[in-house]
């Protein structure tokens, strides 16, 4: 995507924001009266809840059809008008619906949109429904932290992701490196990885040690692949209130893990700004960070490059601490429903132990709870336990803040800056911190 449609996509978002936010604000307060369902599931009268979601790919969509089938079955009383829109248009859809009033009763959203939904007050705060009867202590206390802003939870979590370390099980054994461990709770250091990725390395053939992050795609990618990096070296990114930059990205820790990020490609040379097509599974990389979805496609696509044979897997490195980040795709209720106890009814479905179950075993995701988690004999088993135990134990938020997209983008320009651009690390973390605090400033003086 050229610069200028970036930064055109960027001040739509905003500018919708500002209009959600004020629109919002305009009727807080008054909801409207809900309709609860009867404890019993029977009601005079039917109830017809509108529910929208990004479209998925072909498993997620079956998933979902057959959740939706499956509660309305058992609650007649209730109708779910399910409507998919294409990825690309979907927040900017839903977050016009919000602002003009015609917002669904329920809505699905990425972890990342969560805080500046909530802060529009858009959301349904659904911490007592939760401690109700949504089964909060089945959830890591990470995960739910993801979908809290201000002390509230505002979104019930379904599926998880994670990423792990990759490594060519051949390219070790040609070399006389060690395999680093499997179990999750003994993962490789970062400088044990730099260590093998020198050993592995032969720029001669093409052949890199590692692609630490997935490359210089997005900010998206930049927030998934490239934080855990940096708490993994003991830094922060923003405050715990994802209100300041200032303290928290200009730490020493967080400077010592960008200095080692950009050193893999500047002073060590064993990685690259770029590389074939699918380097991993074609020889032209050592270690990779991939994510569990990867399996299937390696699977799919190169039936030949087997896991066990010639790949392993192990945990993501640590230095100081372990981390991964947290956070998928998640259900909300809109603030303006008038039937929230039915949508809650149908959100806690969704996302408890049955529901999961039933998701995941079609998507081959990972589900949020521990309890739908167990009831999968392969995720307790290598290499999937590695996602699920990482996720579980030392998974951790992306910043919850309302301005995620402009802090993502600044972050994202940092380590294009240090690594690509070569420029000085504590000038242009300076200019980060200066540029999100200041985002955030003027969304307060646009929104009070």
């Amino acid at each position: 995507m050229s610069t200028i449609r970036k930064a055109t996509r960027s001040m739509l978002t905003i500018l919708v924001f500002l209009i959600v936010t004020a629109c919002v604000e305009k009727g807080a307060g008054d909801p409207g009266p809900t309709e609860a369902l009867p404890s019993n599931g029977a009601s005079a009268d039917r109830v017809t809840l509108t529910f929208w979601r990004n479209a998925g790919n072909e498993a997620e969509n079956k998933a979902y059809e057959q959740l939706v089938t499956t509660f309305m079955e058992r609650n007649p009383s209730v109708a779910v008008e399910m409507k998919l829109i294409p990825y690309s248009d979907y927040e900017t859809k839903l977050r016009t619906s919000v602002a003009s009033g015609n917002a669904p009763d329920i809505m699905a959203l990425d972890a990342s949109s969560v805080a500046s939904f909530a802060y529009a007050g858009a959301l349904l705060p659904l911490t007592q429904y939760f401690r109700r009867d949504g089964h909060m202590d089945d959830i890591p206390p990470s995960t739910l932290a993801t979908y809290t802003f201000q002390d509230e939870v505002y979104m019930a979590p379904l599926n998880e992701s994670s990423i792990a370390l990759f490594y060519n099980k051949r390219m070790f054994e040609a070399k006389g490196v060690p395999f680093p461990p499997g179990d999750p709770d003994q993962p490789w250091t970062w400088d044990q990885v730099l260590d093998a990725a020198i050993q592995l390395n032969d720029t001669d053939k093409e052949i890199y040690g590692i692609d630490p992050a997935q490359g210089f795609q997005n900010a998206g990618a930049t927030a998934y692949f490239k934080y855990p990096i940096i708490w993994q070296f003991g830094g922060e990114l923003m405050s715990p209130d994802g209100s300041t930059a200032k303290g928290y990205l200009d730490s020493f820790e967080t400077k010592e893990a960008i200095r080692f990020y950009s050193a893999l490609y500047n002073t060590y040379k064993v990685s690259a700004l770029e590389y074939p097509p699918d380097p991993f599974p074609t020889g032209h990389l050592g270690m990779t960070i991939e994510g569990s979805w990867t399996l299937a496609y390696f699977a799919e696509k190169f039936p030949d490059f087997k896991l066990g044979e010639d790949y392993g897997i192990a945990p993501l490195p640590k230095q100081a601490v372990q981390a991964v980040a947290n956070g998928s795709w998640a259900l909300g209720i809109s603030s303006k429903t008038r039937h929230a106890d039915a949508a809650w009814e149908f959100v806690n479905w969704i996302t408890g132990r049955e529901g999961q179950v039933l998701y995941c075993s079609i998507t081959k995701d990972i589900p949020a709870r521990y309890s739908a988690a167990k009831e999968f004999p392969k995720l307790n088993q290598y290499p999937m336990s590695i996602f699920v135990v990482q996720n579980q134990k030392f998974g951790r938020p992306r910043p919850v803040t309302p301005i995620f997209p402009q802090m993502s983008e600044a972050i994202h320009q940092l380590f294009e800056d240090v690594v690509i651009g070569q420029q000085d690390l504590d000038g242009s973390i300076a200019n980060a911190v200066v540029k999100i605090d200041r985002d955030y400033a003027q969304m307060l003086s646009r929104t009070r």
